[in-house]
């Protein structure tokens, strides 16, 4: 194994099911002898734009959400928070596997806008998270690609057993639809990294990833 670890990022609808394979990886490769690491973005509770970013969903922010790049921002500067962290991560890690990171804001935003992976939105995110808050590039993008009727219900089902709320991008059923279209153009594209396109509503089997995952 290299002493530089794989930067591994698992992207996907909400209710896709990202912190399910998220455990289920880390698990295999804990089995597998890789040192692993994760975290998760909006880092909810850690990071002082990610709370502002919670708050501007559930509308306690005013008309912040009606902007689509006011809220990137957000999202970007949380990034840019952990980054330092992400390196010193890479550096004692074989492994550090992340739910969410700028692909989702590429996504997202695009959806907003009506927009393809190819527009404009998209290329702005590349220049705001990559070239100026200069983030660590991904090795490795998984797309846990589900229909959004069933990352809907599980969405719903986690939002009961946790006794939150759902936020105004997780009930807007167009936005998810949009949402998901652009996250395959970005994985057919190979946007910032390889894409590797994952089937969530099979039988969850990892070791077919583990390879990918550890080597270079």
């Amino acid at each position: 194994m290299s002493a530089v670890g794989k930067l591994v990022v698992i992207e996907g609808l909400d209710g896709a099911g990202k912190r399910t394979l998220t455990k289920a990886l880390t698990d295999a490769l804990a089995a597998r002898g890789a040192r692993v690491t994760t975290g998760a973005f909006p880092r909810y509770g850690e990071d002082v734009h990610a709370d502002l970013v919670d708050d501007a969903l559930h509308g306690r922010l005013g008309d912040l959400t009606d902007s689509v790049h006011g809220m990137s921002v957000l999202y970007a500067l949380d990034r840019r928070g952990a980054a330092d962290r992400i390196r010193a991560d890479l550096d004692s890690y074989d492994v550090v596997l992340l739910d969410r990171y700028i692909a989702s804001n590429a996504a997202y935003g695009a959806a907003r806008l009506r927009q393809r992976a190819d527009g404009g939105f998209v290329e702005w995110v590349r220049a705001l998270e990559v070239d100026r808050f200069r983030l660590p590039l991904p090795d490795l993008q998984l797309l846990l690609r589900v229909p959004v009727e069933v990352a809907a219900d599980r969405a719903a089902h986690r939002e009961a057993t946790e006794d939150r709320d759902r936020d105004v991008y997780e009930s807007d059923g167009g936005l998810q639809q949009r949402c998901g279209a652009v996250y395959d153009e970005l994985a057919a594209a190979g946007w910032l990294s390889p894409w590797e396109v994952v089937d969530g509503t099979a039988d969850l089997r990892v070791e077919p990833l583990l390879e990918r995952l550890l080597t270079r």
